[in-house]
């Protein structure tokens, strides 16, 4: 089962915006793309990245759980040089996601003012327990989207799935539900959405998370895959997603002029396997811990991958990572014949569609051009 890339309208802001939700920006970034065809040494377009690897929740398909690795704590002083050091090499987005709750850092309204101010765009995604009001407005100005990971519609599911106490429902929430009005009422540009990361399992959710979205108002609700590594450690029966597609298509349906339902068909469609044994994506869309490791990809961040590990911006300069020899030789290294993504990663990681399209463009089977329509929403998040 093969689908484009979903784009859908963001109804909610001043000037209609498609937001990619199911496919890659690279079309709108040619010039980095073109530089690495003539083996430019390219900074990253997107950086996808944690804070902490502390977390208030306990998820029960986590990918985290499988990353550990050294431990460093990333300080407001370390963001500001990280940020200042992205904003020269010509990093575009920075997303604080990755392997930890971001908002459990001291350093988090700072790093993304600051990120903001360096002409940085900064997304988040959080659980939102800690996002209070007063929280949420110090950042929602200076943040190109907000992603609040929900995955499930119901208290007491979401309490099962999540790892958390039924009242943490409520108050995340309230927490979103002012989010969504304070955004109104500033007239922000900030996209605000929900993600179910979605186990065969906890099919019952689906529609009740998709009604919570709806009920919130908040711009976009995403369903998608859950990502495992190449040992099934956390036990993803891919198989059973097929049957899921009416009860997916139903809630896609569901969607309303103000609030959209988004299926992540073209990662649940593919289930586990690779098109592709090249991994051209790290150089533009790489991941960083939230214990300060640089890695190309969050599934590499365990210990027993160091071979893949090129530093930390804890105890070196991002500027002087991303320049070092070691950098482009683990970056060579996944793009060449002797790495095989096809049996060698886990299932659908945060690269799989850059991957994709960079592979079909080298192949020359779909060549990558610039993309002739204005760009869409969250334009430098590939």
């Amino acid at each position: 089962m093969t689908h484009t890339p979903h784009d859908v309208i963001s109804p909610a802001a001043d000037h209609a915006e498609r937001l990619i939700l199911d496919g890659t920006k690279l079309a709108w970034h040619m010039d980095r793309v073109q530089a690495w065809e003539r083996g430019e040494r390219i900074a990253p377009i997107t950086i996808d990245m944690a804070l902490t690897r502390k977390c208030n929740a306990s998820c029960s398909f986590c990918y985290a759980m499988l990353q550990n690795s050294e431990d460093h704590e990333i300080t407001q002083e370390v963001m500001a040089g990280f940020l200042e050091d992205s904003a020269e090499m010509g990093v575009r987005g920075i997303s604080l996601v990755s392997d930890g709750e971001s908002t459990l850092s001291p350093a988090f309204a700072f790093s993304i003012k600051r990120g903001a101010e360096l002409g940085i765009s900064m997304a988040n995604g959080t659980n939102a327990i800690l996002l209070t009001p007063e929280k949420a407005e110090a950042v929602l100005p200076f943040l190109t989207y907000l992603r609040v990971n929900c995955s499930a519609g119901q208290p007491k599911r979401y309490a099962e799935i999540m790892g958390m106490p039924e009242r943490m429902f409520d108050r995340m929430v309230t927490n979103v539900a002012h989010m969504v009005r304070f955004k109104q009422e500033a007239h922000l540009g900030v996209t605000l959405g929900l993600q179910m990361v979605l186990m065969p399992q906890d099919a019952d959710q689906i529609i009740p998370f998709a009604q919570l979205g709806i009920d919130l108002g908040v711009d976009y609700a995403i369903i998608k895959h859950c990502s495992d590594d190449e040992d099934g450690s956390i036990g993803v029966d891919y198989g059973k997603y097929a049957a899921l597609t009416p009860l997916l298509r139903q809630a896609e349906a569901m969607s309303t002029p103000r609030t959209q339902i988004v299926i992540k068909w073209n990662k649940i469609g593919v289930g586990n396997a690779r098109s592709y044994s090249r991994c051209f994506g790290p150089p533009f869309l790489i991941q960083i811990s939230g214990s300060g490791l640089v890695a190309p990809c969050g599934m590499l961040f365990n210990a027993k991958y160091s071979k893949f590990h090129i530093g930390n911006i804890v105890t070196q300069r991002w500027r002087d990572i991303w320049r070092s020899d070691r950098y482009w030789e683990v970056m060579n290294y996944l793009a060449s014949a002797r790495f095989d993504a096809s049996r060698m990663c886990g299932a659908l990681c945060l690269q799989d569609m850059v991957n994709r399209t960079l592979n079909e463009h080298v192949k020359g089977t779909i060549p990558l051009v610039a993309a002739a329509e204005a760009p869409p929403a969250h334009l430098n998040f590939v």
